[in-house]
């Protein structure tokens, strides 16, 4: 029998519903015991990762996973996974305890931490970065770009300058890559025109910018090729796009973290670069000497 979902008004908190299941594991057959365990050391895989995924790592049978859920309220797994994944999708990022945490370590005399905490997350999310995205795909979705009519490059709010600077750097070699949304504007204004010759690349991460979900499905339904970089596979983004890159923007430190973001990106320019003929080279050659030209770039001593 197909499990029904549980009413959006009635879905608990993830919180609450890991604390029932603690409460609930002295009364648990230690098979269920040892679920119970690694979901309650691990909730953030709840949401993005498959009951037979979960089951696997947990070193028990999918069906554990089932009567777990039901032995604390739920009709099935996918009822008591259902909260997790509705967190995910409403972006759950509390910015306010990150800055309570910072000045708790710098009040307490161990700034130093700040460092090494935030240089340890750099470099687990570049190495989630390569170890997650293949360059096959990488290379394939710059295809696109070189072949496409025009590509929008959209990203709001903390992303929205790499965005513009991937559009920037762009068009030093090509000259149908653009950014939106134009000031004043929101970004389906700037794809009214887009259709199944262009191609969209669209980046958001917790907490989801609207207008950029609202984009992606604007350009979907007008044929536009999607390319979507996000930081789940719960993203509303990655929903019918054609080429989707996840990508870790966790950090200690305040915001989000855009190292990984700009590494991807900049993988990407580089496959853009390798697709075209050696035109580009006195393309690039043209935008830097014209800045010279025009005294933007300071002269070097040599």
């Amino acid at each position: 029998m197909k499990e029904t979902t549980v009413p959006i008004k009635t879905i608990p908190e993830p919180v609450r519903v890991l604390q029932d299941l603690t409460e609930s594991l002295p009364n648990l057959t230690p098979e269920l015991q040892k679920t119970a365990a690694y979901v309650l050391e691990n909730p953030n895989e709840i949401g993005v990762s498959s009951i037979r995924e979960i089951a696997a790592k947990a070193k028990v049978k999918p069906n554990s996973l089932v009567r777990m859920a039901r032995r604390i309220g739920f009709e099935g797994y996918e009822n008591f996974r259902q909260p997790f994944r509705e967190q995910i999708r409403h972006g759950n990022y509390v910015y306010r305890d990150q800055a309570k945490w910072l000045q708790s370590l710098s009040s307490g005399g161990v700034s130093d931490s700040i460092y090494a905490e935030g240089a340890a997350a750099t470099i687990t999310n570049m190495e989630k970065l390569y170890a997650i995205n293949k360059s096959v795909d990488l290379k394939a979705a710059a295809d696109e770009i070189v072949n496409a009519r025009k590509t929008y490059v959209l990203g709001v709010g903390l992303v929205n300058a790499v965005a513009t600077n991937f559009a920037y750097l762009a068009n030093m070699a090509i000259d149908n890559v653009v950014s939106i949304p134009q000031e004043g504007s929101v970004p389906v204004d700037g794809l009214v025109h887009a259709d199944s010759k262009d191609v969209l690349l669209a980046m958001t991460f917790k907490p989801y910018r609207r207008e950029v979900a609202e984009a992606v499905e604007t350009a979907r339904t007008q044929g536009v090729t999607i390319i979507a970089v996000s930081d789940s596979p719960a993203s509303p983004i990655f929903e019918g796009a054609d080429y989707q890159f996840q990508i870790s923007v966790d950090t200690p430190l305040m915001f989000i973290s855009t190292v990984a973001l700009s590494a991807l990106l900049e993988s990407l320019m580089a496959f853009v670069i390798s697709d075209l003929d050696e035109s580009v080279i006195a393309s690039i050659e043209r935008f830097h000497q014209r800045r010279y030209d025009l005294g933007i770039y300071l002269e070097e001593n040599t």
